[in-house]
This record gives structure tokens, C-alpha cells and sequence, in this order.
């Protein structure tokens, strides 16, 4: 049987990509809103809610998840820490959420490597994240990016305070404990990511391509039948694709 959708931020670059391909990923997009709709006046017909809209909009879609007590799959990005803490709070041990910056396949495989292939590397591999997007893109770095920084992070044990974003003018010798993060924008880029691991005369590269839009889309719609069956919580694409040893 198809999953009814509320789909929101229906008119946006990925809204339209998700609409494209439900059919053929058994989701039926019962109500498609954007700016200026209200969500609530379609939500009775739904049993899930997708949104890719703006951040300052998702708090008000995670209200609305949880009134009606259905899952939320959110692929929003650029949310402020104040944002996030409120969806956090008003979603936790309410209903399923997840919340991933990428829904793609490839990426979340991604993601897995990086958190693999880090701590084999160590201190003696330096690491860098690049990342390029189309010129319409508002959020640097991109949800993707800040996911792999954050495993990076993680198994570094590096606060904010070490990540450098571009560099410019004499900057010194690089140290060992930073994590540099750079951003491109142009043309009509779908999305690409790299994490450089550097080394001493030699160095490994992690990288995922995107071509074509419609990858995150059917991520998204797996996402929300996978939630459908899930337990409140939080949850990310790699625990929706079973990638979490």
C-alpha cells in the first residue's frame, strides 16, 4: 500500500524531485504545502511528514508531528543551535523523527568510511572537508559537510574552537589538531563532498558525486516508511540503512 505524504516545501527544488519519483517508491503525496500554505489543513490525510522547506519553518512542522502524532522526516537544513534544541525538545519521545542532512545512499556510505577510516588514520593524517554545491545553495557548510565534521569530531576529540573555515592572508603552519572546511558554489552542482585524510607522502580521498537529484528523494521516502514502524526517537540515515557498527 502507498504511504500518504504531507510533503512539505512542495514547490522547492527537492519537493519537486520528491514528487517526481513517490509513485515509484509506493508513496502517494496526499498534501503538498509550501510558503504561504498551511501544512495543517492537509494533515489529516497523512501518515507521514516530509519536509524540505526553510529552518525557521521546521519548528512549526515538528509542533504540528506531534499533535498528530505521525513520524517526521526532516532534510531541512541551516538550522540555528536555537532552532534545533526547540525541534529536539518538542519531538523527543514523541514520535519518530529523522533527521539526516543527506539522504543519499552514497553518502551515508560516506559517512560510514569517514567514521571508519578515522581513527585508523589518527593524528598523523590530517583532515579536510571540501564541498560544492549549486549557486542557488543558502547554508555553508552544507548539512552533509557538517556531518562528516562532526564524525571528524567525534573521533578527534576536537571542539568547535578547531575547525577553520577557508583561510586567507598568512595563516601560519597548519596545526595538527584542526579541521579545515571549504565550500564552493557555482553553476548547477548537485552536490559533492570529499574528506581528505593528508599524510606524510601520502594521502586518502573519500568522495561522494551526486548527478541527480532525484537520489535524495527516494532516500527520503525509504526514510519514512522505515519510520512508520519505528519507536519514538531520534534517528539518522544511517540507522534507517542499518549502518551503525
Amino acid at each position: 500500500m502507498p504511504i500518504n505524504v504531507l510533503l512539505n516545501g512542495a514547490r522547492g527544488r527537492m519537493g519537486l524531485a520528491i514528487s517526481e519519483v513517490a509513485p515509484q517508491q509506493g508513496a502517494h503525496i496526499a498534501y503538498a504545502c509550501d510558503a504561504g500554505d498551511d501544512p495543517a489543513t492537509g494533515i489529516d490525510n497523512c501518515e507521514v511528514i516530509i519536509d524540505f522547506s526553510f529552518h525557521e519553518v521546521t519548528p512549526i512542522i515538528a509542533e504540528l508531528a506531534v499533535a498528530k502524532k505521525i513520524p517526521l522526516v526532516i532534510g531541512t537544513t541551516g538550522h540555528s543551535p536555537e532552532e534545533r534544541q526547540t525541534i529536539l525538545a518538542v519531538t523527543k519521545g514523541k514520535i519518530p523523527l529523522v533527521w539526516a542532512g543527506n539522504y543519499s545512499i552514497g553518502v551515508n556510505t560516506l559517512n560510514y568510511l569517514t567514521r571508519k577510516a578515522a581513527p585508523i588514520l589518527s593524528e598523523s593524517f590530517e583532515a579536510e572537508v571540501l564541498e560544492l554545491h549549486h549557486h542557488d545553495k543558502k547554508d555553508a557548510p552544507s548539512g552533509t559537510a557538517a556531518r562528516l565534521i562532526e564524525i571528524l569530531q567525534s573521533t578527534y576529540k576536537l571542539d568547535d574552537s578547531k575547525l577553520t573555515h577557508g583561510r586567507e592572508g598568512i595563516v601560519g603552519a597548519r596545526p595538527s589538531d584542526e579541521i579545515g572546511i571549504h565550500a564552493i558554489r557555482g553553476g548547477d552542482i548537485v552536490g559533492e563532498h570529499t574528506v581528505y585524510f593528508c599524510g606524510q607522502g601520502e594521502r586518502i580521498e573519500l568522495t561522494h558525486r551526486a548527478t541527480d537529484r532525484r537520489i535524495f528523494a527516494r532516500g527520503a521516502l525509504h526514510a519514512a516508511r522505515w519510520a512508520l514502524k519505528q519507536q519514538p526517537g531520534l534517528y539518522d540515515m544511517e540507522a534507517v540503512l542499518g549502518l551503525t557498527d
